[in-house]
């Protein structure tokens, strides 16, 4: 259920990656053209990921992802392919989110954990039960940051809780909380029972 403001993320083929080494080649190069294409080729299925992890605030998730390529041209000539272009893209954007996230913890009130269940009980009735016009994408938006960070990395892209622990400064019983508070939420919100 991806919301209508939300690209979908374009999926790589193999002609991406080897277009991707001559792209990365020219652009270092200068080519500010092959650089536009990297960015349009890879743009979407960073912001997607961003688009999440910031909560559905499409001005924050541009925020991040015009951090991640500014980073990634500054970068770039010391790109070494170890991993694939878009790969390691996705980690700047994931990064610089994750950074956005860590600068706003201190002062956002959501993260303290009674919020996340006191804005449960101003939602409708209807908006709280299974078969509503409430979707998973606008769930989401509504988990306290830091819940929403680790459901986002952990179950959506993959990511190990040790990996999630070292990225949020926290330890990797946290995250496993975490996590397990996020589920609880997500299923409290959507009107299904554990």
């Amino acid at each position: 259920m991806l919301n209508a403001t939300m690209p979908a993320p374009h999926a790589p083929t193999a002609a991406d990656a080897l277009d991707d080494h001559a792209l990365v080649r020219a652009a270092v190069g200068g080519d500010m053209q092959a650089y536009e294409r990297i960015y349009r080729r890879h743009s979407p299925r960073v912001y997607a990921v961003l688009w999440r992890l910031c909560g559905g605030q499409a001005a924050r998730a541009e925020d991040a992802l015009q951090e991640a390529f500014l980073q990634a041209w500054k970068a770039l000539p010391g790109f070494r392919f170890d991993s694939s272009l878009g790969t390691w893209l996705h980690r700047l954007g994931v990064n610089a989110a994750l950074m956005e996230l860590r600068a706003n913890a201190t002062g956002d009130a959501r993260d303290a954990g009674e919020e996340g269940w006191e804005s449960l009980a101003t939602l409708p009735a209807q908006d709280r039960c299974a078969g509503t016009s409430m979707d998973l994408e606008r769930a989401l938006e509504t988990l306290p940051p830091r819940a929403r960070a680790v459901l986002v990395l952990h179950d959506i892209e993959g990511w190990k809780h040790q990996e999630i622990a070292t990225q949020l400064q926290m330890a990797v019983g946290s995250s496993k909380a975490q996590l397990h508070r996020a589920r609880g939420l997500l299923r409290a919100r959507l009107g299904e029972t554990a």
